[in-house]
């Protein structure tokens, strides 16, 4: 990914330029020489934390759900296991 990392001074003079740049791709702003922060467009922030769904409402939704499955289960011995 081709990204720029903004000095915190820099991103300071020139945040509505960042904010628009941030609509196509993340802007990352360093402090001290490292990176410590992310702008990114709001609608990607949505999408990263938006609640995910518990295990029962991702079966009820699944395309397989009411499906009628013929599940048999084996009905021969267990191995024998030497001990």
């Amino acid at each position: 990914m081709n990204m720029h990392v903004w000095q915190v001074q820099e991103a300071k003079a020139r945040l509505s330029e960042i904010m628009k740049l941030s609509e196509k791709k993340p802007q990352f702003i360093s402090f001290r020489g490292k990176e410590k922060a992310v702008l990114l467009d709001i609608s990607l922030y949505h999408k990263l934390t938006q609640t995910e769904e518990n295990l029962f409402d991702f079966f009820q939704q699944s395309p397989l759900c009411g499906l009628s499955l013929n599940i048999e289960r084996n009905q021969s011995l267990p191995r024998d296991i030497e001990l």
